[in-house]
């Protein structure tokens, strides 16, 4: 296999062979000036913080179709233009939200943001639910290729599922029947909270609330109540399946306690919870009653989207991604002024790389497959701008042989690695090695599988889909940074994800070093460019979720 750099961006290249013994056979042309110019304005205060559906996003759009129609780039949307419409809803529980569980002697009061965190995004200005009861059905999960089924056919209308966070072996000890079967502590698709829902939902039940243990959850307390009873959803079609009422989390010391008024203890739960032969089970008689006054509303948003058609095989395409939302603007500060949230590296940075490998591919031929670059809203709303997408595809993913996403990238210069989020899952990662050698670098796993970070990108709505995908996030254990190894990577990381991450410090700064995040960049657009001019077909490693899925469309890759 060739991989073929060009004869741009040498400086970089360069530096990079001087810095550690690498040979300079594979100048880089993925520009580190351009990357931060692209950030500076998308980050700057003019563009808000680039909310969906406010005046930021009203800047965003035109910006990034202007910067595509520069580039010579057709338009690849919905009906011949550069995007496809995202409706979306939102939703926020008014303070007086109230939950209470009886039938386990004095009634409990729940406090939203406290003991429980609940939330809903179904299309109503009320729910209430009346004495539902609780069942704990372990970690809810059925992957029959796995022979796993949490459920046992338990009817679970009207019920609310009570859920483990995380895998069914993620706390097994190695001589459990169940471990390694889920991945270990790599987080399989099944340890997602957004799974489980969707899941309790498919059991007929009336909500689910998943117990947080910040070791298995990979994010604390605080995270789970950061949106303060705000929620946002694709708007579901009314003849299709709905989602469940009430979603949500217990606090660990409440599920404690549920469980122990009960008559169980909950850490023995969570051990009989990981075998195969666990069986859904009441708490006792607990009731759980809510009731929720929500404020809805229609958020129109817009993905972007912008294509190089295929010269030979232009109905199988390559889809490069990264999404142009941020959170928008945040609480006033001291002085009055509202404060934006500039999303630079989240996901600023993302745009400017596939604005680069756009750029780049139209100093080449036209490739045999068409490479689309899709621009995703609402990612920071739950991924719903790539979801919207997988629900109404515009480039059959059948016959789509990739995704390659960026989505937050390291600013601390050159490095002798490339984490990889998401290891095991597919072939592409074996092209990711084979072009981080050509560069003089290796792959490193990311070190917290457990966070689950290969299941927190768009690329994940695709994956879903049976798409194979590869995804850069420089937050999943720091990179062998030239200046400083390891160690420095390792600062870089914990800095940004403590202090910047979904905060106003995600900033453009003048002060970046953004020679490894076009190292990286270009790994993508060379891996992208060998896919676009093949007719290979990346395939899903054995015992993957979604290889399954891929198989179902195999008769039309052939």
């Amino acid at each position: 296999m060739r991989f073929d750099f060009g004869l741009a961006g040498v400086c970089v290249a360069l530096s990079f062979a001087a810095a550690t013994g690498a040979s300079a056979q594979a100048p880089y042309q993925i520009q580190p000036a351009q990357l931060s110019d692209t950030v500076k304005v998308l980050a700057s205060d003019a563009f808000e913080g680039r909310a969906p559906g406010t005046p930021g996003e009203a800047k965003t759009i035109p910006y990034l179709i202007d910067r595509f129609k520069a580039l010579g780039l057709q338009p690849g949307g919905e009906g011949g233009g550069w995007t496809q419409d995202v409706s979306l809803i939102r939703a926020r529980l008014a303070a007086s939200a109230t939950a209470q569980v009886t039938g386990l002697g004095a009634p409990i009061t729940l406090r939203q943001g406290q003991e429980v965190y609940l939330s809903t995004v179904r299309p109503t200005g009320h729910l209430k639910i009346e004495a539902a009861p609780l069942v704990f059905v372990g970690y809810g999960v059925t992957a029959p290729e796995r022979g796993w089924d949490d459920f046992k056919g338990v009817d679970l209308h009207g019920k609310i599922a009570v859920i483990l966070v995380n895998d069914p072996d993620f706390e097994a000890l190695p001589t459990e029947p169940v471990a390694g079967k889920f991945g270990g502590k790599a987080m399989t698709y099944y340890g997602r909270w957004i799974y489980k829902y969707e899941e309790a939902a498919r059991q007929g039940a009336i909500g689910a609330l998943i117990v947080h243990e910040t070791p298995a959850a990979g994010y604390p307390w605080t995270t789970v109540i950061a949106p303060q009873g705000e929620t946002y959803d694709i708007v579901h079609p009314a003849t299709g399946p709905q989602p469940i009422a009430v979603q949500g989390w217990f606090a660990r010391a409440t599920a404690v306690e549920l469980f122990k008024r009960a008559g169980l203890d909950f850490d023995q739960a969570k051990i009989a919870a990981r075998r195969a032969d666990f069986h859904p089970q009441n708490l006792g008689d607990a009731r759980l009653s809510v009731d929720l006054a929500v404020t809805q509303s229609r958020v129109q948003s817009q993905n972007v989207f912008a294509k190089i058609e295929g010269a030979k095989r232009p109905d199988e395409s390559v889809i490069y991604g990264a999404h142009w939302d941020a959170f928008g603007l945040g609480e006033p500060d001291a002085a009055g002024r509202p404060t934006v949230r500039h999303g630079a590296n989240d996901d600023g940075l993302g745009v400017a790389g596939l604005l680069e490998i756009a750029r780049v591919f139209k100093t080449q031929p036209a490739p045999e497959r068409t490479v689309v670059f899709a621009i995703w809203t609402a990612e920071e709303r739950g991924l719903l701008g790539s979801e919207t997408y997988a629900v109404h595809p515009l480039y059959p993913p059948a016959k789509t042989a990739a995704n390659l996403t960026i989505d937050i990238l390291q600013t601390a210069g050159l490095s002798r690695d490339v984490v990889l989020i998401g290891a095991g899952q597919d072939s592409l990662e074996e092209n990711l090695v084979r072009a981080a050698a050509v560069q003089g670098r290796t792959v490193t796993p990311d070190a917290h599988p457990e966070r689950g970070l290969a299941f927190r990108a768009d690329h994940f709505s695709l994956a879903k889909r049976g798409v194979p995908t590869l995804v850069l996030m420089a937050i999943g254990g720091g990179p062998d940074l030239v200046v400083g190894g390891r160690e420095a990577g390792d600062k870089w990381v914990s800095d940004y994800t403590a202090n910047c991450y979904h905060k106003v410090c995600d900033a453009w700064s003048a002060d970046w070093d953004l020679a490894g995040a076009a190292q990286d960049i270009d790994l993508l657009y060379v891996i992208g460019r060998d896919l676009a001019n093949s007719d290979r077909w990346p395939t899903w490693n054995a015992g993957s979720e979604f290889g399954a899925v891929r198989d179902l469309s195999a008769a039309a890759r052939k």
